[in-house]
């Protein structure tokens, strides 16, 4: 790992890093905020479209609050860098910094776009053998959101706990999710649903924890592209316990995220502490 900056933040550090992904066979890049303690959990942050490692750990206002519960957040960019792959830079909800949280299986997309791989495994690893973390949970924002529920549903035993702001709950039916899954996997849509929070559910995948999510309904996106109803219909028939706040007058922006985020911290910090 090489580190770009460092910033001290809370008595923590706020620092940006890269590193060579075995996953994606590209350089990839993240920040942090360590607190000046010992750190009892990690809570990986996955950011929305057009995002890099920068928004999250800049806007989020979650430093003071990882600080008062000796956590430790890392915010990976959204896609692999540095490619020119047919398509992978005309349009912002696909290629470079639309990763969707998914391992791609379409020519070209499928040599790098292995966002699952590095996160369940590449900054897992970070986590766990770099900075000597063992508790680990994930949350993150609309594209973000979407992979953190997809993640946290998938890999139960190594997320304690899941949570959300504004997520992309049922991409499948999705205009977002129809472009991103028909060019990173094809049009054979049964592959589609093991990137699919709601499919997951309605298949029987469930989290030990209770899922926590926050959704504005002044978001312009609400009702065409994140669809939250559909998250608390199959939760419900699943068993699966959850909390789904619906935030009047609030957008998808990070003044939105930054309000609640305090929430989310405590949410996590029940389960890595």
């Amino acid at each position: 790992m090489k580190q770009l900056k460092s910033h001290k933040t809370f008595e923590g550090k706020t620092e940006f890093w890269s590193h060579e992904s075995a996953a994606t066979k590209t350089e990839m890049k993240f920040s942090t905020f360590i607190p000046n303690s010992e750190v009892k959990g990690c809570l990986i942050w996955l950011s929305g479209l057009t995002c890099t490692e920068e928004n999250f750990i800049t806007k989020a206002g979650a430093q003071k609050f990882l600080a008062e519960k000796n956590l430790m957040v890392i915010a990976p960019d959204t896609s692999p860098r540095g490619l020119n792959l047919h398509g992978e830079h005309d349009s912002y909800d696909f290629g470079s910094g639309a990763g969707f949280y998914l391992n791609a299986t379409t020519p070209g997309y499928a040599d790098h776009y292995k966002m699952d791989d590095y996160i369940v495994n590449d900054l897992y690893n970070v986590i766990t053998n770099e900075f000597k973390v063992k508790n680990v949970s994930i949350f993150g924002h609309s594209m973000g959101g979407h992979g953190a529920l997809v993640l946290g549903l998938r890999n139960p035993d190594k997320f304690k706990a899941v949570s959300a702001f504004s997520p992309i709950v049922h991409p499948s039916v999705s205009p977002w999710g129809m472009k991103a899954f028909n060019g990173y996997l094809g049009n054979d849509k049964s592959a589609w649903s093991a990137y699919d929070a709601t499919e997951l559910l309605m298949s029987g995948k469930k989290h030990p924890a209770k899922i926590l999510v926050h959704q504005g309904l002044q978001d312009e996106f609400f009702a065409k592209e994140l669809l939250t109803e559909h998250l608390r219909e199959a939760a419900q028939k699943a068993g699966q316990e959850f909390e789904i706040n619906l935030c009047e007058g609030y957008d998808h922006s990070y003044y939105f995220i930054s309000t609640f985020m305090e929430v989310h911290v405590a949410h996590h910090a029940k389960y890595l502490n």
